[in-house]
């Protein structure tokens, strides 16, 4: 059997990378790889004339993201209205350091998209989000912890946005130094960053005996 082909991401005018179009990513897994290994969004919206960016967990199902927020929250109603909003989500990967200093840059894997934010009213598919997101999290943190309850699931507000419109753009390059004669007696190079977890930290009325969970263990060993 022939290996299924990488569905494109099809910009639209407002999502087609025009600066540096040589780094953006042409197929739909790339921006999957690039959601499923970040941990924080970004939400742009506007709100009262004003434009808001705000942080948020997340979690992906096949072409649909989910986050959320307190049912009491600004987002929340603005979303029900729904209105249209942009997310991103970005991983810094070294910071690139060149002989001129006007032409420092970062390496980066970046996803932007675009759509309509929509609030979920039925208990059901507000449960499907956050179970998405607590897996996104931390895979198995479904299964181990306390399930939400119908006063939990009053207290948020759970938000989706499909995928359909979207932009990845990626850098993985030295230092340009922008037809320029390089200066060889100055150092140019990339200084490579790497998120990693720490030990996991109790709460302080957890018993001592009381082993970390595999799914918080396995997590702390992911690059």
């Amino acid at each position: 059997m022939s290996e299924q082909a990488p569905l494109p991401l099809s910009p639209t005018p407002r999502s087609t990378v025009n600066r540096y179009p040589h780094r953006a990513a042409d197929h739909r897994q790339v921006l999957y790889n690039v959601l499923d290994s970040g941990l924080i969004c970004h939400v742009g919206f506007i709100a009262e004339d004003t434009p808001v960016v705000m942080p948020s967990v997340y979690g992906r199902d096949g072409d649909t993201l989910y986050f959320h927020a307190s049912r009491a929250a600004r987002s929340a109603r603005i979303f029900a209205e729904g209105a249209p909003i942009c997310v991103t989500v970005t991983h810094l990967d070294g910071i690139v350091y060149a002989r001129d200093v006007a032409h420092n840059s970062v390496n980066y894997r970046s996803a932007m998209i675009y759509g309509t934010g929509r609030a979920l009213v039925d208990e059901a598919d507000k449960l499907k989000g956050l179970h998405v997101m607590a897996g996104h999290m931390a895979p198995g943190a479904w299964d181990y912890g306390n399930r939400p309850d119908s006063r939990d699931l009053l207290r948020v507000a759970v938000m989706c946005l499909d995928l359909s419109e979207a932009s990845v753009k990626i850098r993985n390059e030295p230092p340009s130094n922008h037809g320029k004669e390089p200066d060889l007696q100055k150092w140019a190079g990339v200084l490579p960053v790497q998120t990693r977890f720490g030990v996991p930290q109790p709460q302080g009325d957890v018993p001592p005996d009381l082993a970390v969970p595999d799914h918080i263990a396995q997590r702390r060993m992911t690059p």
